[in-house]
């Protein structure tokens, strides 16, 4: 498993260095996801933006990905699918390279800012088991969505 830069080429924001996920301790489960410029979201909106930060996963790993539970509490702050799940063909798909992106959504009342180069959300690789009898032969044909709604 590895963070990597997205190709250039196919950078949501080109001009920005890109930080690479990190645990903050020795002991955290969890890699930190930095925002790429400053959001605003109003209560009741939702704002997506990438990370131009790719996974290279094994072939039984796959990406989770949780919002910070620091900006759920304080900001009123989710990621508006809940659990971010990035799969191990994501990475380097023929749309966007694997750029991970994240959807927030404001539940709370208030408006909130977040700045570029705060910490947002975290990813945790997780090994995972197929069933005996799967017979999944399909194969990825790009990046979100394209296995399906």
């Amino acid at each position: 498993m590895k963070f990597e830069e997205v190709r250039e080429a196919l950078k949501a924001y080109r001009y920005q260095p890109t930080i690479l996920p990190v645990r903050s301790t020795s002991k955290s489960a969890g890699y930190d996801f930095f925002l790429k410029e400053d959001v605003t979201i109003w209560p009741g909106e939702h704002v997506f933006q990438y990370t131009d930060v790719k996974c290279e996963l094994a072939r039984d790993e796959v990406l989770l990905l949780f919002i910070r539970s620091s900006v759920g509490i304080n900001k009123h702050l989710t990621l508006a699918n809940g659990t971010g799940v990035i799969d191990a063909d994501y990475y380097n798909n023929s749309n966007n390279n694997g750029n991970i992106g994240l959807t927030l959504f404001n539940y709370g009342k208030e408006v909130q800012t977040m700045k570029k180069g705060e910490r947002i959300m975290q990813g945790i690789i997780v090994d995972y088991k197929v069933s005996e009898n799967d017979i999944s032969e399909g194969v990825r044909s790009g990046g979100f969505g394209s296995t399906g709604i």
